[in-house]
């Protein structure tokens, strides 16, 4: 082994700091490591939703060191694409276009910065009071559940393709060891497009047409205040997230950023993100734990990487033909994956209540969660005026949150 290897692999037992220094040929492979982790889940968003692969790698690029920047360089997160919002922002292209999502994306990202006012004049604890783990658990579970026949729909149109995908993508996660384990779901697909090909489904024509380098494809939003009704709300559920996304990182690298450098620079930092990438025509974007899972792993906690990550997702937007390859993947290989990353949503869920012991032998956290989980996945919509509309994950998370505040709570 090389003098080179030996002092990476020494390096990253850590943990390394914030301070701490390393040499810049580390932190570039360090920084392809996160470039790869956020690589599949954040392209997977566009192609399922109908927006553009590359105005996606751009938009979570940019949206990462504006994150940085407002939070003063000190928390390592990596900002992706919202699985949460694919529904939505589905439906809304499908019925009125892209630049029609793009507006609801835009105000979803202003609700953040909303909230963010309201948590820096009431403290952080007050956003821990409004959404408790009885809150919060059922509330991610319905983004996992609501997604479930997205899933089942794309993997219907092939389902040995779409097992092959599956398998592969849990052998990796659970038998592999080292780095590969880390891109389970990019391994996935790449086996997953070598049988398509091999079974004669893959359209090679966009990928030749394409060119080499070439400026993404950006779209100028409009506000429809129908689709602005279907987005925006969902910002009420990602919000959660981003609280749960948040604490994790900071029990990871042994940080309070709820306090340092507060709840509210992280909430300015991912709201304006995500209205960045409506204004350039990408999907929300949202903090992503499966990076989080690659600080744990290492133990290399320093921002810069992530800086590097999000500089190596701009650089790939610009390569168009990446960008074609991409959206050639067939629905039964997205399906595949995908069964994966919305049960494994759901399940964070599950493990929120379980590891914060919430107690179901009260009625008020049976009564929450029932309501939030039946409200979120039954596709419930409250009209409110013309087309303006709530519905689905937030619409159940705001009657959650009214139940916790009004419910009684048992002695």
């Amino acid at each position: 082994m090389s003098d080179g290897q030996t002092s990476i692999r020494t390096q990253i037992r850590g943990p390394i700091r914030p301070g701490d220094t390393l040499p810049a040929h580390q932190l570039l492979i360090l920084g392809l490591q996160h470039t790869f982790t956020m690589f599949g889940a954040t392209i997977l968003v566009p192609i399922l939703t109908g927006l553009n692969v590359s105005v996606a790698l751009f938009t979570a690029g940019i949206g990462t060191l504006w994150f940085h920047l407002v939070t003063k360089r000190k928390v390592p997160v990596f900002l992706g694409s919202s699985f949460a919002f694919i529904a939505p922002v589905a439906l809304v292209i499908k019925e009125w276009g892209i630049p029609a999502a793009q507006g609801g994306i835009i105000v979803a990202g202003i609700l953040y910065c909303i909230m963010a006012i309201l948590v820096y004049y009431l403290g952080p604890r007050f956003m821990e009071s409004l959404l408790p783990p009885v809150v919060t658990g059922p509330i991610i579970m319905v983004i996992g559940l609501n997604l479930a026949p997205v899933a089942i729909g794309s993997a219907s149109e092939n389902w040995v393709i779409a097992i092959i995908v599956l398998v592969t993508v849990i052998i990796v996660n659970i038998y592999i060891k080292g780095f590969f384990r880390l891109i389970p779901v990019l391994i996935g697909l790449l086996v997953g497009y070598i049988v398509s090909l091999t079974a004669g489904i893959v359209d090679l024509t966009p990928v030749k047409e394409a060119a080499v380098l070439a400026v993404p494809d950006f779209t100028w939003p409009v506000f429809n205040a129908a689709a602005i009704g279907l987005i925006a709300p969902v910002a009420v559920a990602t919000m959660v997230e981003h609280v749960g996304d948040i604490l994790a990182v900071g029990a990871t690298v042994e940080q309070d950023f709820i306090k340092d450098p507060g709840l509210h620079r992280t909430m300015i930092g991912d709201g304006i993100a995500t209205s960045l990438a409506g204004i350039f025509g990408g999907p929300a974007n949202t903090t992503y734990s499966e990076n989080t899972g690659v600080l744990a792993l290492t133990k290399v906690w320093k921002p810069e990487v992530m800086q590097i990550a999000a500089l190596m997702a701009i650089g790939l937007s610009f390569i168009q033909k990446l960008g074609a390859a991409i959206m050639t993947i067939p629905a039964p290989v997205i399906g595949g994956i995908s069964i994966v990353l919305f049960g494994m949503i759901a399940s964070i869920g599950v493990r929120t209540v379980v590891e914060n012991r919430v107690d179901f032998k009260q009625s008020r956290n049976l009564i929450i969660s029932s309501v939030i989980l039946v409200i979120g996945i039954g596709g419930a919509v409250l009209r409110l005026w013309g087309n303006v509309q709530f519905g689905g994950m937030g619409l159940a998370a705001i009657i959650g949150i009214i139940l916790n505040q009004i419910l009684p709570k048992e002695s």
